[in-house]
């Protein structure tokens, strides 16, 4: 009921909010062409750029020929929900199963979760507190009178708060170290000015080392994470022709649920399931994807927040059975783990109270202990539709 709340609260008031604006300064298509953040040249590509996703991903291929496996891992957006997928990953790990993956990506509050994910089970006491913590429970800061001339009801500064705390240099030279190893960190923004997905190479931008890539990988992770109307765009400054310009990136999710390869190469089929083999796909849902019944009252208000949320499971549902067709054709395999449709807990994603966020961990960590976290989308010949979720009921599951 108060994350209910908290979307009509956050939905009047964004007529109030409508004047709010962040200072820019204006550029054209032609500007913005080729431009790179802080001299970093090779740090993105377009999620629509097929070759730029082939030539970022040269490394990973070069990996996938000197090993038997290659493991996958997307992990969705969700906002609260994210301590699903935080605890799917630290049950994982108790289970003994979880393997060392060779690419993790992240969009919105996956993108937070994904450096954790992958650098291992060493930093899952980490990735923990990040979801548990306190400090987790003071993301929705409400603004004051700024609301008026600044985008975005909540202010970022308790997000911010929480990427620096937890994303520090130690973090960044440890995921510097498993890029050169062939192994990549890829993380999802929208960039609004060209209404495209953008992937960060988060090694690449690690790589560099210094404090000007420190306070990019963290803007990269902001900007995931920024919901817009809930959360004020992040800027990201680039080198633009003889000037600064700056781009207006918001949270992934916007535009693409996970990710897991460019958008033209989800309809490629490779001659000889070649080097291309996507391997083993793991997709961490960090929400419900079957639609359920719930009486929806005449108000406009009501009538936007359920129409979102079914938008939002049906793009997922689209999603998930593209990237196994995806997988199938190509020798791998692809498996989800999302939260139970019957699961009796608040997955509005608004939901930040410490005992929401507790409970959604315990349900992700219990259900990967016990092995029944992940299912299999239904292939084409057996059904259109995803598989229902494993029929062991979430009640077994309580304490």
């Amino acid at each position: 009921m108060r994350a209910a709340r908290i979307l009509i609260v956050l939905l009047a008031s964004l007529t109030l909010a409508a004047c709010g604006s962040l200072p820019r300064n204006a550029f054209t298509a032609k500007e913005i062409t080729g431009v790179a953040p802080q001299g970093m040249s090779e740090v993105r590509f377009n999620a629509s750029d097929a070759a730029a996703g082939v030539r970022f991903a040269e490394a990973a291929r070069t990996r996938f020929n000197d090993q038997k496996g290659f493991d996958v891992l997307a992990i969705s957006g969700g906002g609260a929900n994210g301590a699903y997928g935080a605890g799917t990953l630290v049950g994982w790990t108790k289970a003994g199963n979880r393997p060392e993956f060779d690419i993790v990506t992240g969009v919105s509050t996956g993108a937070l979760t994904a450096p954790f994910a992958f650098l291992g089970p060493d930093w899952d006491q980490r990735l923990t507190q990040a979801y548990t913590s306190a400090a987790a429970g003071k993301i929705l800061k409400r603004r004051g009178l700024d609301i008026f001339f600044r985008p975005g009801f909540y202010n970022t500064e308790a997000l911010r708060g929480l990427v620096e705390k937890y994303v520090d240099p130690p973090l960044l030279y440890a995921v510097s170290v498993e890029q050169a190893k062939g192994r990549r960190l890829l993380i999802a923004t929208t960039n609004l000015d060209t209404e495209q997905t953008v992937i960060w190479d988060m090694g690449a931008i690690a790589s560099r080392g210094d404090e000007a890539a420190l306070k990019l990988f963290q803007d990269v992770l902001v900007a995931s994470a920024s919901i817009p109307g809930v959360f004020p765009p992040t800027l990201i400054e680039v080198d633009g022709k003889g000037r600064k310009l700056s781009e207006m990136h918001v949270d992934g999710g916007v535009t693409i649920p996970f990710f897991v390869a460019p958008e033209a190469l989800l309809l490629w089929t490779s001659p000889d399931h070649g080097i291309a083999r996507p391997g083993n796909i793991r997709v961490i849902v960090n929400g419900k994807i079957g639609g359920g019944f719930s009486f929806t009252p005449g108000g406009t208000l009501s009538i936007i927040s359920r129409s979102w949320g079914t938008m939002s499971k049906s793009l997922m549902r689209t999603h998930l059975t593209a990237s196994a067709a995806f997988a199938r054709r190509n020798g791998g395999s692809l498996l989800f783990a999302a939260i139970p449709d019957d699961a009796e807990v608040d997955t509005s994603g608004l939901d930040f109270k410490a005992s929401n966020r507790q409970a959604l961990f315990d349900l992700g960590r219990r259900r990967a202990e016990m092995e029944i976290a992940w299912t299999e989308p239904a292939s084409p010949e057996a059904a259109p539709a995803v598989v229902a979720a494993p029929t062991i009921s979430t009640s077994a599951l309580r304490p």
